[in-house]
């Protein structure tokens, strides 16, 4: 496994952390190759129940590491080049089963930024800025950018960040709804840990069912959504996590939850 990606499992908490401190922790083909490895593993890892990404330095991450978008134009027909892998290893990330919480330690541009937002919950340190920045290198978003950007912030301020490409504070991003959280620098590693903790007390089939219905249904109509909420119903309606959950509320203690 590449060192670029330090991967810390601790209980039903999985940890994976950019490490190119350098580099401001771009993305480049070997973080990417990690990165599609490691998903996969966790999706089928039972024992995970939450997944907690960060990055080391003073960057969460700040983009692509475009030496290598550019070399990878010359890949070979068929061959699979630096873009089209990051979109599908974003996909990936936005489509994970359990919840993903994205703690930003710090600078957070054009593929960070996609990458914080294939996350569910995100959490920021005070000192990050947060942008789009691809309009300042002529480079065009492919991972969410400008197509998902602007269905998690006010139009105006999506546009304000991908034609302009400035960064904001993370207090900014938190007033316009992107960032749920805001804490100081030191304090955001133990934040972000307890907030996994508490999540992953849950019932997994309960959050897994809940994200599913929540990440589609703005491509539903409402009618389709609920629908889609319903069905998710019936099934949970026959599983052990909902009786245990009953149980152990009429019996006043904590529910130990199975995920089934």
């Amino acid at each position: 496994m590449s060192d670029e990606l330090l991967v810390s499992i601790d209980g039903p908490v999985a940890r994976l952390t950019l490490n190119r401190p350098k580099a401001m922790n771009a993305i480049n083909l070997a973080l990417l190759g990690a990165l599609d490895v490691q998903l996969r593993e966790l999706a089928a890892n039972d024992e995970i129940r939450v997944l907690l990404l960060t990055g080391t330095g003073n960057a969460f991450c700040a983009g692509a590491d475009l030496k290598e978008v550019l070399a990878s134009q010359q890949a070979a027909p068929g061959e699979e080049d630096f873009l089209g892998k990051a979109a599908r290893v974003y996909a990936q990330l936005r489509e994970f089963s359990k919840p993903v919480i994205a703690a930003l330690n710090g600078v957070t541009m054009a593929g960070g930024l996609e990458l914080a937002i294939c996350a569910d919950i995100i959490l920021a340190a005070e000192s990050a800025r947060i942008g789009d920045a691809h309009a300042n290198f002529g480079v065009y978003p492919g991972a969410g950018g400008a197509a998902i950007l602007p269905r998690l912030v006010p139009l105006n301020v999506a546009m304000y960040l991908l034609l302009t490409g400035k960064t904001l504070s993370a207090a900014e991003m938190q007033r316009y709804g992107l960032v749920n959280e805001v804490h100081a620098d030191d304090q955001l590693a133990a934040a972000a840990d307890q907030l996994a903790r508490q999540l992953a007390e849950k019932s997994p089939a309960v959050l897994r069912r809940m994200k599913a219905v929540a990440r589609h249904s703005a491509d539903k109509s409402r009618d389709d959504a609920l629908l889609h909420e319903q069905v998710e119903l019936r099934q949970h309606l026959r599983s052990f996590d909902i009786q245990e959950g009953l149980r152990a509320f009429s019996e006043k203690r904590a529910p130990q939850f199975k995920g089934y």
